[in-house]
């Protein structure tokens, strides 16, 4: 009698970039005990929001090249060989002038994830590895059960289902709070098709990042063309049924997003990283902390030692405080369109010589770097990483496209964008009559109320707090825990309590914690519980609910390497 062994069955929820990679992972592992399902909200595998027609139209690129793109099956660059050229001049694409150095329209690239799947999907075929993909299904509760050590989803109309491991990869989610009750108010530009509207008056934009040049690029299109002069120059011309329209940008320090330039190592890797060695001996002697010091030191000085000896100089003696306001101060006093002209054409040099900005590309080294073992800070450095760096890195290593850039510097130079220095609480505020009031306080520190009859909110997605959390019964069954980090100075966390700082909290022990968006998970994303224990059935790969332990979790080197940690996970003996 021969007895079938029974596979282990594994649920990826979600069939997007981080689907994608964590599908790779799986394959790979090129094991024949693995039974796996896949659920797609949508109809279609590999593009997930970013690169379909939830999150781009047409008009829309990436930030990232071929040459920056972790190894899926095939390079891009070959891919690109095989689309019809019919489909290819849709996004204005030639495959002899394609080169590995540039960047596709954002749709086009979800053309090209999701091929990745399909070959992944053969290629698993071919080992003999089942897998099973469930279109149009829409997971909407997760619970773990322990004691058969099973976990059981929940689909929306379709029942339940249970598994021996679930990976949520669920992807972007955006709130919706005022949208569809208040006209005029979009709570993000996304589908953004909902924004190809004529518009004859001013559209404030709350943000200045990457989310806000997509509301940008469709909006312009719909109120007026772009065309290309002789000298190679954009130039903008504004619709003539629409001459009040205009675009206000509201930026924080009146701060515009850093240029794509050539990258030296374009590909971010866990050589980056610290490893789980230098990571313990800093913390055993930093109080059992995790020094972001330290990591400023080794992940970004210490690179400029050989490389950049004037750089270096320059920033030897600075602490990380000193080294942000140096930097800073001279983005903040500069105007910024003409800084953001001269930062194109700084970029557009580096990418001609095929020369780094070394200290540029190095800051999103120590994004990387710091990503993974931000969980160990204390939450004094958590603070000064939030406060401090973060505003610095999100404005650098935005790598705003050059064809951005380009449509930009047109809008403003015909009049129709501008941005407005705001401070950080500055607040658009909704009006039942349709559109907002947006209050903030001018350079001259006066408060000012300016109305505005459509708004479009851009700061990015955001992270979502634990109360958030969607899937219940793990919240219910006390599977996840919000995240949390521990204050290093019990004076200090009683000093920010005391100051009515609603994030700080006193557990039961007398210790002090920060509260941080999401829940908790280890280094292996394995979700932790309010016992403190990792749960080996459960991994949670979804950005939005892991922003608090993982602040710089955008990108495919995200996924490329959090899939890694997880399949370690999944399949150690």
């Amino acid at each position: 009698m021969i007895i079938e062994k029974v596979k282990k069955r594994i649920a990826i929820l979600g069939g997007g970039p981080s689907a994608l990679f964590m599908y790779k992972r799986i394959v790979e592992a090129n094991r024949n005990d693995l039974e796996v399902h896949i659920f797609e909200s949508r109809k279609a595998l590999g593009a997930g929001m970013p690169y379909s027609a939830e999150g781009a139209n047409e008009e829309h690129v990436t930030n990232v090249s071929d040459s920056e793109i972790p190894e899926i099956v095939t390079s891009v660059k070959k891919w690109i060989q095989t689309v019809p050229d019919k489909e290819l001049a849709k996004f204005n694409v030639k495959k002899k002038e394609f080169n590995e150095m540039k960047v596709l329209p954002r749709l086009l690239f979800g053309q090209y994830l999701a091929a990745q799947f399909d070959l992944l999907l053969e290629n698993a075929g071919n080992a003999g590895m089942e897998t099973v993909v469930h279109f149009e299904s829409k997971v909407v509760d997760i619970a773990d059960d322990p004691a058969c050590g099973k976990v059981k989803i929940e689909l929306s109309g379709k029942g339940h289902q249970e598994f021996d491991c679930v990976i949520v990869c669920t992807g972007h989610n955006w709130p919706v709070e005022h949208e569809g009750k208040i006209s005029g108010y979009f709570d993000s530009p996304y589908p953004p098709s909902k924004l190809k509207l004529k518009l004859n008056h001013a559209v404030a934009l709350k943000g200045s990042s990457l989310t806000a040049i997509d509301a940008i690029r469709t909006l312009a299109r719909s109120n007026g063309s772009f065309h290309k002069q002789d000298n190679g120059r954009v130039s903008y011309e504004p619709a003539v049924d629409s001459p009040e329209f205009k675009l206000v940008m509201h930026s924080v320090g009146g701060l515009l997003p850093a240029v794509r330039f050539h990258l030296e190592e374009p590909l971010l890797s866990g050589d980056s990283l610290l490893s789980h060695k230098e990571i313990e001996e800093n913390m055993a002697e930093n109080g059992g902390f995790l020094s972001l010091d330290f990591l400023f030191e080794k992940d970004f000085k210490d690179r400029f030692r050989k490389k950049d000896a004037k750089f270096y100089n320059f920033i030897k003696d600075k602490n990380l405080e000193e080294f942000v306001e140096s930097m800073m101060a001279y983005r903040e006093h500069a105007e910024p369109f003409a800084l953001f002209k001269a930062e194109y054409l700084e970029a557009e040099q580096s990418i001609k010589r095929e020369k780094s900005i070394y200290w540029k590309e190095m800051l999103a080294v120590l994004s990387f770097a710091i990503n993974y073992p931000a969980k160990y800070f204390s939450a004094e450095d958590m603070q000064r990483h939030q406060k401090v760096l973060m505003p610095l890195i999100s404005i650098v290593i935005a790598f705003v496209p050059q064809s951005s850039c380009e449509e930009l510097l047109a809008l403003h130079d015909a009049g129709k964008l501008d941005i407005i220095p705001v401070e950080q609480d500055s607040n658009a505020v909704p009006e039942n009559k349709g559109g907002v009031t947006y209050h903030y306080a001018d350079e001259s520190d006066r408060e000012q109320a300016v109305y505005y009859n459509t708004f479009v909110n851009c700061v990015g997605q955001p992270h979502l707090s634990f109360d958030a959390f969607p899937f219940k019964s793990l919240v219910a069954n006390r599977t996840v825990s919000p995240a949390q980090i521990r204050f290093k100075s019990d004076e200090a966390g009683s000093t920010e309590l005391k100051q009515g700082n609603e994030k700080v909290v006193k557990d039961a022990d007398g210790a002090f914690y920060l509260k941080v968006p999401g829940i908790t998970i280890n280094d292996y994303f394995q979700v932790v519980g309010h016992d403190g224990k990792a749960n080996d059935r459960v991994f949670m790969m979804a950005v939005p609910y892991i922003g608090g332990y993982n602040p710089d979790y955008s990108g495919l080197d995200f996924c490329e390497q959090a899939s890694a940690n997880i399949a370690e996970c999944i399949f150690k003996v």
